[in-house]
């Protein structure tokens, strides 16, 4: 009898044995084995309060994976079945369960991006952001008094304040903490930049650089010529002589800007008139980047006073009048002299 014991417990054991083995094969065999996903990512958004149980079964209704009972135990075994996060995922082929419960518990959303170029305006930036179908959007039909209240600061200008970047963010951020992180990216380079600055500059404090940074940004169409472009402005500032941008007396048009800059536009008076007021403009005229804040704190030395364009987006520098006159010639007139009234300006039309 007890012959027989032996026999069904031996049984028992090899059976069981086998069937643990069985299953730890095919339990291995589903964490490596890649998901049913053809060519295209399969994306996946995990809501509020969703459970991993909730998000394995959906991925098996969806065919993505097989075992749904599997990813959940593989969950609990690896201590990450409560720390699924909210988001939009990516699942792509050749992953497998072992990977997207990695992605889902780390928080490796799909990534979206928007870049803010150099030399826009408030408005552009705004127009453009609006068009993305991946932010959030709850600004619109504000105006740049009540975005500014929005963001915190209801007695500031919008202009310069956002820093140009490629920003990346997860679907569904909002068009205002975009506009947060482009802001706090402007204000932590300007101090850095600010506190390594170039002494006996003409600036009170580090809005008058962004604004100096803007003109700058504005002007330049070679990007190696930044510091010699905020090296003219800076020595006009010291010398007290007026800035005569063009760039800044488009801004001061606005709007009603047809792309023609006539001789009236230069005598009429606006605050961002800089051929009839001295010194800055009130605020900046457009969102320079970091070259062009680096510039306007660190402009090349020289005695240059004006310059032209060449036409091929670089100027010619020149430290008087009488050569300034010259290179007008030579570059806007096609090198024909002819009658014209120069005013001491600098110029890149």
């Amino acid at each position: 009898m007890k012959t027989l014991i032996y026999k069904f417990f031996a049984v028992g054991v090899l059976l069981g044995s086998l069937t643990t083995g069985w299953f730890l094969m095919e339990y291995n065999q589903f964490l490596a084995k890649p998901i049913h996903v053809q060519d295209e990512p399969y994306y996946y958004q995990i809501k509020q309060g969703e459970t991993l149980k909730q998000f394995s079964n959906n991925l098996y209704l969806a065919g993505i994976i097989d075992r749904p009972k599997y990813l959940v135990w593989h969950g609990r075994l690896t201590g990450v079945a409560n720390k699924i996060q909210v988001g939009e995922y990516a699942f792509k082929p050749g992953m497998t369960p072992r990977d997207i419960l990695r992605d889902v518990s780390s928080g490796k959303t799909v990534q979206y991006s928007f870049t803010l170029i150099e030399g826009w305006n408030f408005r552009e930036l705004m127009q453009e952001l609006a068009k993305s179908e991946h932010l959030e959007h709850t600004l619109q039909g504000m105006n740049h008094k009540q975005i500014m209240e929005k963001l915190g600061y209801p007695d500031q200008h919008p202009e310069g304040r956002f820093l140009p970047d490629t920003y990346h963010f997860p679907r569904n951020t909002t068009d205002l903490d975009f506009l947060k992180r482009a802001y706090q990216a402007t204000e932590e380079y300007l101090a850095e930049q600010w506190e390594n600055r170039e002494p006996d500059l003409p600036y009170e404090e580090p809005y008058d650089a962004l604004i100096m940074a803007s003109i700058v940004e504005k002007e330049t169409g070679l990007a190696s010529e930044r510091p010699a472009i905020a090296g003219v402005f800076v020595r006009r500032l010291n010398k007290r002589m007026r800035l005569q941008t063009d760039p800044t007396v488009i801004y001061g048009i606005g709007e009603k800007f047809d792309g023609n800059l006539r001789r009236r536009d230069l005598v009429r008076d606006t605050p961002y008139n800089t051929y009839r007021r001295n010194g800055l403009p009130p605020t900046p005229i457009s969102m320079p980047g970091k070259d062009a804040i680096w510039a306007a704190l660190h402009p090349a030395d020289g005695d240059a006073l004006y310059f032209v364009a060449r036409g091929d987006g670089s100027h010619e520098f020149t430290s008087n009048l009488k050569d300034h006159n010259r290179a007008v010639v030579k570059y806007q007139l096609g090198g024909k002299p002819k009658p014209f009234s120069s005013m001491p300006t600098v110029s890149n039309k």
